[in-house]
Protein backbone atom coordinates (compact mmCIF):
# COMPACT_ATOMS: atom_id res chain seq x y z
CA UNK A 1 0.00 0.00 0.00
CA UNK A 2 1.48 3.41 -1.10
CA UNK A 3 1.92 5.99 2.05
CA UNK A 4 -0.54 9.06 1.61
CA UNK A 5 2.37 11.07 3.25
CA UNK A 6 4.97 10.32 0.60
CA UNK A 7 7.85 7.92 0.04
CA UNK A 8 10.16 9.68 1.87
CA UNK A 9 8.45 9.18 5.10
CA UNK A 10 10.05 6.94 8.14
CA UNK A 11 9.48 6.60 12.01
CA UNK A 12 11.17 7.90 14.88
CA UNK A 13 12.02 5.74 18.00
CA UNK A 14 8.83 7.47 19.48
CA UNK A 15 6.41 6.19 16.30
CA UNK A 16 5.86 9.53 14.83
CA UNK A 17 6.37 10.06 11.07
CA UNK A 18 9.71 11.78 10.29
CA UNK A 19 11.60 13.34 7.43
CA UNK A 20 14.06 15.30 6.71
CA UNK A 21 13.35 18.03 4.22
CA UNK A 22 14.33 20.72 2.22
CA UNK A 23 12.58 24.79 1.90
CA UNK A 24 13.72 27.64 -0.15
CA UNK A 25 12.72 31.03 0.65
CA UNK A 26 11.98 32.42 -2.66
CA UNK A 27 12.73 36.43 -2.54
CA UNK A 28 12.10 38.74 -5.23
CA UNK A 29 13.44 42.53 -6.09
CA UNK A 30 10.82 43.66 -3.98
CA UNK A 31 11.85 42.02 -0.89
CA UNK A 32 8.42 40.05 -0.51
CA UNK A 33 8.37 35.85 -0.02
CA UNK A 34 6.80 33.47 -2.11
CA UNK A 35 4.66 31.63 0.39
CA UNK A 36 2.29 28.54 -0.70
CA UNK A 37 -1.30 27.85 1.60
CA UNK A 38 -1.65 25.22 2.08
CA UNK A 39 -4.28 22.84 4.20
CA UNK A 40 -4.90 19.80 6.01
CA UNK A 41 -7.48 17.46 3.24
CA UNK A 42 -8.23 15.75 6.61
CA UNK A 43 -9.06 18.59 8.74
CA UNK A 44 -11.11 21.07 6.86
CA UNK A 45 -11.10 24.88 7.58
CA UNK A 46 -7.27 24.50 8.73
CA UNK A 47 -4.95 26.39 6.39
CA UNK A 48 -1.72 27.88 7.09
CA UNK A 49 0.83 30.06 4.65
CA UNK A 50 4.62 28.06 4.12
CA UNK A 51 7.92 28.36 2.25
CA UNK A 52 8.67 26.33 -1.15
CA UNK A 53 10.16 22.65 -0.33
CA UNK A 54 9.87 19.08 1.18
CA UNK A 55 10.78 15.90 2.02
CA UNK A 56 14.47 14.28 0.66
CA UNK A 57 15.08 11.03 -0.24
CA UNK A 58 17.21 8.82 1.19
CA UNK A 59 20.89 9.86 0.58
CA UNK A 60 19.96 12.96 -1.63
CA UNK A 61 21.58 16.01 -0.88
CA UNK A 62 19.53 19.07 1.09
CA UNK A 63 21.12 21.56 -1.56
CA UNK A 64 20.28 19.26 -4.53
CA UNK A 65 16.60 18.33 -2.88
CA UNK A 66 16.13 22.06 -2.08
CA UNK A 67 16.49 22.73 -6.14
CA UNK A 68 14.93 19.82 -7.05
CA UNK A 69 11.63 21.19 -4.77
CA UNK A 70 12.01 24.74 -6.54
CA UNK A 71 11.48 22.87 -9.19
CA UNK A 72 8.80 21.05 -9.03
CA UNK A 73 6.68 23.15 -6.69
CA UNK A 74 7.17 26.67 -8.75
CA UNK A 75 8.68 25.49 -12.15
CA UNK A 76 12.09 27.36 -11.67
CA UNK A 77 15.18 26.02 -12.35
CA UNK A 78 18.22 26.57 -10.71
CA UNK A 79 21.96 25.07 -10.28
CA UNK A 80 21.66 24.24 -6.70
CA UNK A 81 25.29 26.04 -6.03
CA UNK A 82 22.84 29.42 -6.72
CA UNK A 83 21.14 28.40 -3.75
CA UNK A 84 22.39 30.63 -0.93
CA UNK A 85 22.98 28.93 2.97
CA UNK A 86 21.75 26.99 4.64
CA UNK A 87 20.72 29.83 6.69
CA UNK A 88 18.28 28.47 9.00
CA UNK A 89 17.56 24.90 10.44
CA UNK A 90 14.29 23.81 12.10
CA UNK A 91 12.62 21.02 13.75
CA UNK A 92 8.90 21.17 13.49
CA UNK A 93 6.57 19.11 14.97
CA UNK A 94 3.15 18.99 13.22
CA UNK A 95 -0.58 16.58 12.68
CA UNK A 96 -0.81 15.87 9.18
CA UNK A 97 -3.24 14.01 7.75
CA UNK A 98 -3.67 12.36 10.63
CA UNK A 99 -0.67 11.48 11.86
CA UNK A 100 2.10 12.67 14.30
CA UNK A 101 4.96 14.17 12.11
CA UNK A 102 8.00 15.66 12.71
CA UNK A 103 10.27 17.36 9.98
CA UNK A 104 14.11 18.34 10.13
CA UNK A 105 14.25 21.33 7.82
CA UNK A 106 17.10 23.45 6.35
CA UNK A 107 16.06 26.58 4.82
CA UNK A 108 17.95 27.86 1.71
CA UNK A 109 17.53 31.30 -0.29
CA UNK A 110 17.13 32.44 -3.77
CA UNK A 111 16.87 35.66 -5.02
CA UNK A 112 14.47 36.52 -8.21
CA UNK A 113 13.35 38.81 -10.53
CA UNK A 114 9.41 40.79 -9.73
CA UNK A 115 6.71 39.20 -11.39
CA UNK A 116 7.71 35.41 -11.23
CA UNK A 117 4.85 33.03 -11.61
CA UNK A 118 4.57 30.15 -10.32
CA UNK A 119 3.94 27.15 -12.81
CA UNK A 120 1.77 24.06 -10.84
CA UNK A 121 2.04 21.18 -13.55
CA UNK A 122 4.80 19.95 -11.38
CA UNK A 123 2.97 19.47 -8.13
CA UNK A 124 1.73 16.28 -6.77
CA UNK A 125 -1.22 14.64 -5.94
CA UNK A 126 -1.09 15.41 -2.53
CA UNK A 127 0.23 18.79 -2.90
CA UNK A 128 -2.39 19.88 -5.66
CA UNK A 129 -5.68 18.36 -2.84
CA UNK A 130 -3.55 20.26 0.18
CA UNK A 131 -1.88 23.63 -1.43
CA UNK A 132 -4.86 25.88 -2.88
CA UNK A 133 -2.36 28.97 -3.76
CA UNK A 134 0.44 31.19 -3.55
CA UNK A 135 1.09 34.40 -3.03
CA UNK A 136 3.99 36.55 -2.96
CA UNK A 137 3.98 38.59 0.95
CA UNK A 138 5.78 41.56 1.77
CA UNK A 139 7.02 41.24 4.75
CA UNK A 140 5.12 43.62 6.34
CA UNK A 141 2.12 42.58 5.05
CA UNK A 142 2.18 38.80 6.81
CA UNK A 143 2.57 40.33 10.27
CA UNK A 144 -0.40 42.60 9.57
CA UNK A 145 -2.44 40.13 7.93
CA UNK A 146 -2.31 37.77 11.23
CA UNK A 147 -2.56 34.66 9.11
CA UNK A 148 -0.38 31.44 10.46
CA UNK A 149 2.77 30.84 8.96
CA UNK A 150 5.64 28.72 8.72
CA UNK A 151 8.69 29.73 9.98
CA UNK A 152 6.59 31.44 12.26
CA UNK A 153 8.69 34.51 12.60
CA UNK A 154 8.95 34.66 9.51
CA UNK A 155 9.09 38.23 9.18
CA UNK A 156 12.12 38.99 11.54
CA UNK A 157 14.18 36.29 10.38
CA UNK A 158 13.98 37.97 6.99
CA UNK A 159 14.56 41.58 8.16
CA UNK A 160 18.05 40.24 9.48
CA UNK A 161 18.67 37.69 6.54
CA UNK A 162 21.95 39.26 4.83
CA UNK A 163 22.16 40.14 1.47
CA UNK A 164 24.64 36.92 0.64
CA UNK A 165 25.36 34.36 3.31
CA UNK A 166 28.14 33.45 5.39
CA UNK A 167 28.52 30.79 8.20
CA UNK A 168 26.25 28.46 9.92
CA UNK A 169 23.04 28.10 9.71
CA UNK A 170 20.89 29.31 12.61
CA UNK A 171 18.46 27.33 14.69
CA UNK A 172 15.36 28.82 14.46
CA UNK A 173 11.84 27.86 15.73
Amino acid sequence: MTDPLGPEWGHGPDGRRTRSASRVVLLDDAGRVLLLRGTDPARPGTDWWFTVGGGRAPGEDSRDAAARELREETGLVVDPAALDGPVWVRSADFDFLGAACRQDEEFFVLRVAEGFEVDRSGWTDLERASVSESRWWAPTELTAAGVTHYPPDLAGLLARLPPAWAGDPLTIE
